[in-house]
């Protein structure tokens, strides 16, 4: 008789951007806090314009929306209040840090089989680069972006620029 391998469980958080929900894993989360006042940084890129104060340290503000091609804005009906900053410790290179992402709406901690993570199609509208997977949720396909792989591509990118 074989036994198979336990399958994999990972708690996430899952928030929307736009129309879409993305979930990332609860291990990288620090806080969901309502947003804050923003200190815009001249020269900074669309990515990453702003940075806060959270709790006495700078956080840079990220918005996925930018390496995700996320344009919707989302439902019409969603309140303006629902949107939260999710302070991240995220591998940027070789170094962790702290960021900051901008979430329409948070909406649960979830358990999931790693098992049932999908590969992106490959006629995805999303860039591979950038996710993890995609997995099935109550109200559609959920996105796993690949946190490290994004804020690493993307800071190289402002550096150069």
């Amino acid at each position: 008789m074989t036994t198979r391998p336990p399958e994999t469980s990972l708690t996430l958080v899952t928030f929307s951007i736009g129309p879409q929900v993305l979930a990332i894993s609860a291990s990288l989360l620090r806080e969901i806090i309502e947003p804050l006042p923003q200190t815009r940084v001249p020269g900074a890129g669309p990515f990453a314009p702003s940075v806060l104060n959270v709790r006495g340290a700078v956080v840079p503000l990220a918005d996925l929306r930018i390496p995700l091609g996320i344009e919707d804005a989302g439902p019409p009906d969603r309140r303006p209040d629902a949107r939260r900053f999710l302070v991240i410790e995220v591998e940027v290179g070789s170094e962790r840090t702290l960021a900051a992402i901008i979430a329409d709406a948070v909406h649960e901690v979830t358990a999931l089989d790693a098992g049932t993570i999908l590969p992106l199609p490959a006629t995805s509208p999303w860039p591979a680069d950038f996710l993890l997977g995609i997995c099935h949720g109550k109200d559609g396909f959920v996105l796993l972006p690949d946190l490290a792989a994004i804020f690493t591509t993307m800071s190289q990118h402002s550096v150069a620029a």
